[in-house]
């Protein structure tokens, strides 16, 4: 049995601290220019310095994303990031581009450098030429299934990687090739400014009946015809195993470090149990569902593992998350008598009954006994967003515990 990586998205410091803390092997995220996800707060060059120390002190490996598909005036600026990431030293890059791909082999050498999903990696033959020309790991394809990933296992060298994603967002557009964007607001999604348009409601106009729109079957609302399901495989873990993958991949650079967190600890623990027993894994199915519903998601399809999606996978009448929990903060520091540090996310108020969230994997409900601000103030509840706030709990908390509440609960 190889060895299996969690790799988990950062889109910040926090988050990639919530992700070293909650069980990632390795974690993934942008610098400020040349990933995919401008929208995403990313890092700046300090704060990739000071995610790697966090992360290598803890045994946590870290790759950086550098996957557009670069323009002319990309490559100079391409160069000059790579000579300082050359300096800072993270484990790996992740390059879809060839012409970038060859800048990082000559300007970084040393530095592992990763295929990212968006070079359309379908087959054996892909892979072996990467390898051929220094790349340690590929990123699969989302359109393969689990059945061609193990034909390339077998068709690859032993010691190339392959990357492939478990859990979180769909593409509408093959393997996120897509020009929806930049066709209707003329943001390029393979620059990484994507406006997300396959999460719009559409309808039909027939050409000489301008301004008359029909939805494209019975539903008043429209349909949300490109919108997928969100991949989740976390009752397939055998298989994805089996199939000679290296690095189960989660979605989600934009995420907050509750969703993170989940899906972190939830997977942690799935492939911890599996590789213990196989009849813990099953035992602990439960737990896994129960727990992996508490982060937002749109509902869950297992993509393209088990053969091609069928109408089942989209989502037609709406575009919206379902959002089980909401997310109140994570502590920042614990003082004297057990009062807690957070900057407060979401509203919740004294006397409400809330979840604590703990890396090993426990759950715990306590009561909020009292709430005060930075200056001092005793508060009832805690309507403002990012407001530095002192809890009381009643319980032993630790930083990087996380505090959330189920949705609907009242505030």
């Amino acid at each position: 049995m190889r060895k299996t990586e969690l790799l988990i998205p950062a889109g910040s410091l926090e988050v990639l601290e919530t992700a070293v803390v909650y069980g990632a092997d390795a974690v993934y995220l942008g610098g400020e220019a040349f990933g995919l996800r401008a929208k995403a707060k990313n890092f700046t060059t300090k704060e990739i310095e000071d995610g790697i120390r966090f992360a290598h002190e803890r045994g946590v490996k870290v790759y950086i994303t550098a996957n557009i598909l670069a323009h002319n005036e990309d490559l100079p600026g391409v160069e000059a990031y790579f000579e300082e990431l050359g300096r800072i030293r993270p484990d790996a890059l992740i390059i879809s581009d060839p012409g970038v791909f060859l800048i990082a082999k000559r300007v970084v050498p040393e530095i592992d450098i990763h295929i990212s999903t968006q070079a359309n990696n379908t087959n054996y033959g892909t892979y072996r030429f990467w390898h051929q020309l220094g790349a340690r790991r590929v990123v699969s394809a989302r359109e393969l299934s689990l059945a061609e990933i193990r034909t390339i296992r077998e068709h690859i060298p032993e010691d190339m990687e392959i990357e492939s994603f478990i859990h979180g967002s769909m593409c509408i557009s093959y393997s996120g090739r897509c020009l929806l964007s930049n066709f209707l607001t003329g943001r390029d999604a393979n620059q990484g400014s994507c406006t997300h348009p396959c999460r719009w409601n559409y309808a039909l106009m027939e050409e000489s009946r301008p301004g008359e729109y029909f939805p494209v079957f019975e539903n008043q609302r429209g349909t949300y015809i490109f919108n997928s399901r969100d991949l989740c495989m976390i009752e397939h873990i055998p298989e994805m195993i089996e199939s000679g993958i290296d690095s189960f991949k989660i979605e989600g650079r934009m995420k907050t470090a509750l969703y993170v967190a989940t899906v972190a600890r939830t997977y942690r623990r799935a492939i911890d149990d599996y590789q213990k027993d196989p009849a813990l894994y099953q035992a602990n199915m439960e737990w896994y569902r129960a727990e992996i519903g508490k982060c937002t998601y749109r509902e869950f399809t297992t993509g393209f593992y088990f053969g091609k999606p069928d109408a089942s996978a989209q989502i037609y009448d709406n575009s919206t998350y379902v959002k089980n929990y909401i997310y109140l903060g994570t502590v920042e520091e614990v003082k004297e008598g057990g009062i807690c540090r957070i900057r407060q996310k979401n509203k919740f108020s004294v006397g409400e009954t809330i979840e604590v969230m703990k890396p090993d994997g426990r759950n715990l409900d306590v009561t909020v006994k009292s709430i005060t601000s930075e200056e001092g103030e005793s508060l009832m509840s805690a309507p403002h967003p990012k407001q530095v706030l002192y809890v009381e709990l009643g319980a032993e908390l630790e930083v990087h515990d996380i505090l959330r509440k189920a949705a609907g609960e009242a505030v």
